[in-house]
């Protein structure tokens, strides 16, 4: 690590985003400058910005996705992930030699929250957009970065990109988008963090509430909004990708799997087929698992994460193309590019 930053150990969301009810309340996302030529925005430059995600966060996924999406090589990208150490210091550079990122010469992902705000205390999460001139985070907020990406990079999208983030369906995105994450996206981590039986109750159930709106939404629609995918597939999609292989072990009993869902089920083997869904959604290091093999009961992922056959799984077919006037496309080109 840098000799300038004292690594802080990574806050625990049980201890410190925990209501009175035993309610999980996620922390707030600390740097959400937007992006343009205002005096307290973030300037749009190409190779200014590096992309700092993890391959097990679906937060950041989304990000990763999109940028592929549209193609925005403007914007440089690494992965960090996590290291067996004696005090849990976060997300850290462990792809790369000596565990330091080469061009920002850290270790850690704190580091380069301290150098944003030395005064921050909160979490250090993904994804992290970092300045590479000043190698300081200066945008983490997962609510509106692919937004940001969409609308405000669109100088720096590839010829043909898809416009995930039509003008006229934006209001209605929005909207869509907030109702998903307290629902859907964050709805599996209120249940996972929950420290009172009536929180969780509460939260699996709305949870299981919003899957069943939205198998009968997709019973008719080929993708959320119609025949294309928009910004609101990529959010929606990384949560069903975790779903069957990560996150029901931390819900207790579940009421069903992704699988179990007819039209979510061949919805999320449709995006699958899209090359920057597929390159950026790693399964199998997904359903590793690092439980206790010193126990006659060993957990399913550590029995059998390295055999499962994802490709066969997700390669099925799906005949979702059936529900589209233009079944030929998935993605709507933007002709503004």
């Amino acid at each position: 690590m840098s000799d300038k930053n004292i690594v802080r150990p990574r806050p625990k969301e049980t201890e410190n985003e925990i209501d009175e009810r035993g309610a999980f309340v996620r922390q707030k996302n600390h740097f959400d400058r937007a992006f343009g030529d205002g005096e307290n925005q973030n300037p749009v430059e190409a190779d200014r910005y590096c992309l700092i995600w993890a391959k097990g966060c679906n937060w950041s996924n989304r990000a990763a996705i999109v940028r592929e999406l549209l193609g925005i090589d403007a914007i440089s990208v690494n992965l960090v992930g996590r290291d067996k150490q004696e005090v849990d210091l976060g997300w850290e550079f462990v792809y790369d030699e000596n565990n330091t990122d080469p061009i920002l010469g850290v270790q850690f992902l704190s580091e380069l929250y301290e150098n944003g705000d030395p005064e921050y205390k909160g979490r250090s999460t993904v994804p992290a957009l970092v300045d590479i001139k000043t190698k300081k985070v200066v945008n983490n907020d997962y609510h509106r970065l692919t937004n940001y990406f969409e609308v405000d990079f669109a100088a720096f999208h590839k010829k043909d990109a898809p416009d995930l983030y039509p003008e006229d369906l934006r209001e209605e995105i929005d909207k869509f988008n907030e109702w998903l994450f307290h629902n859907v996206n964050n709805g599996v981590y209120k249940a996972a963090f929950a420290q009172s039986i009536e929180a969780y109750t509460e939260a699996y159930d709305n949870f299981y509430k919003g899957l069943d709106e939205l198998e009968k939404r997709l019973e008719s629609n080929r993708f959320l909004f119609g025949d294309y995918v928009t910004d609101s597939d990529v959010r929606f999609f990384v949560t069903l990708a975790r779903f069957d292989i990560a996150y029901y072990r931390r819900l207790g009993p579940t009421r069903g799997r992704i699988v179990d869902f007819k039209n979510i089920w061949g919805y999320a083997r449709d995006l699958y087929a899209i090359p920057a869904f597929k390159n950026n959604t790693y399964l199998r290091d997904l359903a590793e698992s690092h439980g206790d093999t010193n126990t006659i009961f060993v957990d399913y992922n550590t029995r059998f994460w390295d055999k499962i056959d994802f490709e066969g799984l997700w390669g099925e077919t799906h005949y979702r193309e059936k529900l589209s006037k233009d079944p030929k496309n998935k993605l709507l080109i933007n002709k503004k590019n």
